[in-house]
């Protein structure tokens, strides 16, 4: 790289990184929330498996209770696990939610009242709820839990970093900032490491996230969505941001874009988990996720 090119670099990574600064100040605040909370009675083999929602968990789900993994590893659910009957026999420590549709008028369904009230009224267990910091709606997450006093709600930071990469890992180590993750589980991952643990299992977490995409005869974007819960069939259905109201469809541009970054936001999630001497296992079998250690679930 040429001296000008290493100049205008440096200026622009230190302009991005004072801007994140700047915005959060205004936007969000500089505590760290998941760090001070700590784990919840963390298992001593500080080993985490996380539960997607892929369609391959359907596969593993009953393995991992067959083996009674949740004995050996402490567990973590994202978006609607607890709307499934092996939410019960799991009973997991950690539960992450970040789409804006958990906290947004614009994206609120019956389904998403049907989860809040099976976390209010059966988690009979001590478990933490991780939750955006930044809600612009003030979503009063423990009314929506009924204040159940089994679950302590930690959110944490979502402002996307851009800037130095030595600061931004220093962000990550202080519980804060983001990379512009794609997914609920990314913000899990993070969740993981700045707490401890040292060794992050990956299961659901197909990514396959390219598959069933098509354009309709009024040049919408569809997709065919496949979870683990799923009991029919899925069809191709249009895409739409869940934060906007009315919603506003996704360009086919926009999909591969958010994409990209999503793939990109797991090789920093990689390096980032290197520097803290932590290891993350994909047991996926399929998954497109190629930053990680493989080591599917037979």
């Amino acid at each position: 790289m040429r001296l000008s090119e290493k100049i205008i670099k440096f200026l622009r990574e230190g302009f991005d990184t004072l801007l994140y600064f700047l915005v959060m100040v205004v936007k969000e605040d500089f505590r760290n929330y998941v760090g001070t909370a700590g784990a919840e009675n963390m298992n001593p083999s500080q080993r985490l498996a996380i539960l997607g929602n892929g369609p391959s968990l359907k596969h593993q789900l009953p393995q991992l209770i067959k083996q009674k993994e949740w004995e050996q590893a402490d567990m973590m659910a994202v978006n609607f696990f607890a709307l499934s009957e092996e939410f019960y026999t799991v009973k997991p420590k950690y539960y992450v939610l970040s789409d804006p549709m958990f906290f947004r008028k614009a994206g609120s369904s019956e389904r998403i009242v049907a989860l809040y009230n099976a976390l209010a009224t059966k988690v009979n267990w001590a478990m933490t709820l991780y939750v955006q910091y930044y809600n612009p709606e003030k979503f009063d997450y423990a009314t929506a839990i009924g204040n159940n006093p089994n679950i302590r709600i930690v959110p944490f930071h979502s402002t996307v970093f851009h800037g130095f990469r030595s600061v931004e890992f220093w962000c990550y180590r202080h519980g804060l900032g983001a990379g512009n993750w794609g997914t609920v589980v990314q913000n899990g991952i993070l969740a993981a490491i700045q707490i401890g643990y040292k060794t992050i299992e990956l299961y659901g977490v197909d990514h396959t996230l390219l598959d069933g995409l098509t354009v309709n005869d009024d040049n919408r974007l569809c997709r065919i969505e496949s979870h683990y819960y799923d009991t029919t069939p899925a069809n191709a259905k249009p895409m739409y941001y869940n934060a906007t109201k009315p919603p506003r469809p996704y360009t086919m541009s926009e999909y591969l874009a958010e994409t990209a970054e999503l793939f990109r936001g797991h090789e920093v999630l990689r390096d980032f988990a290197s520097s803290q001497g932590v290891e993350i296992i994909n047991r996926t079998s399929g998954s497109l996720i190629d930053a990680y250690k493989r080591n599917p679930m037979k």
